[in-house]
């Protein structure tokens, strides 16, 4: 069973950044209920005005706050779990703080809201959770080890709760974005990509999110195709595709950055 967004009240998370803008703008024009939720209050109320939606300030990173903000926002059909944070650098040169918070924000925040909104879900036997992942879920680059395991987490959780919920009228959907112009990780980051490479928009993201509600898909890559098809073979060869970023010099340009 799909859901149909014109009237389902949805949770955004991370709204306050780029492909937050794109999604809060394609679910108020697809009709929903909107509620929104970033931290930073400057860009959230505004947004919020424009699209019709209740804005609700949250830290993902904080429990408390997140009780907060499940409280507020009520009854939810579908939540879309679009916020996260960079995660660049040598993993031994991060705090431990460092580490809690990104993996607070980008794995344990989408896992438990999925959670205390999934039983209110089935009792309708109604709603679909999406998850805003990567391809960095998919494979392994250098300097990146906390943003993939956040993502590499998102798309185990995604996949293996969507066969629990198979027949309970419960969806779930993973969305992959690959390398997104105007934002997303290597915007915030300030990484210069090699020539050429190809990126997605916001509004193809959002997009993609729409199909992934319309048709109830497990699994959606917002990326080009060569991008696509590298991520693949990268899932099934994780060898062979740490010698192709070696030999295509991926680490000097996270080293770059870093200097």
């Amino acid at each position: 069973m799909t859901v149909r967004l014109r009237g389902a009240r949805v949770l955004l998370t991370g709204a306050t950044g780029g492909i937050g803008h794109a999604l809060a703008r394609m679910l108020h024009a697809s009709g929903a209920d909107l509620v929104l939720t970033g931290r930073r209050t400057d860009v959230l109320k505004p947004l919020a005005a424009e699209v019709g939606a209740a804005a609700i300030a949250c830290d993902l990173a904080d429990p408390d706050q997140v009780e907060r903000l499940l409280a507020e926002a009520g009854e939810v059909d579908v939540l879309v779990a679009n916020a996260a944070l960079p995660a660049s650098g040598r993993f031994e040169e991060m705090t431990a703080d460092t580490v809690a918070r990104m993996l607070d924000v980008n794995l344990r925040a989408p896992v438990m809201l999925t959670h205390a909104l999934l039983p209110g879900m089935l009792g309708r036997r109604r709603g679909q959770v999406v998850l805003i992942g990567s391809l960095s879920g998919l494979v392994a680059s250098p300097g990146s080890t906390l943003y993939n395991t956040a993502k590499f987490g998102l798309r185990g959780f995604a996949t293996s709760l969507r066969q629990d919920l198979h027949g309970t009228g419960v969806g779930i959907s993973i969305v992959e974005p690959g390398f997104v112009s105007e934002a997303g990780m290597f915007v915030n980051s300030g990484m210069q990509l090699p020539r050429g490479t190809r990126f997605v928009t916001p509004e193809q993201v959002a997009a993609a999110v729409r199909r992934a509600i319309a048709r109830d898909r497990a699994e959606v890559l917002a990326a080009p195709f060569e991008l696509r098809l590298g991520a693949r073979i990268g899932a099934v060869a994780p060898a062979l595709s740490a010698t192709i970023q070696r030999r295509a010099g991926a680490a000097d340009i996270v080293a770059q950055h870093r200097g």
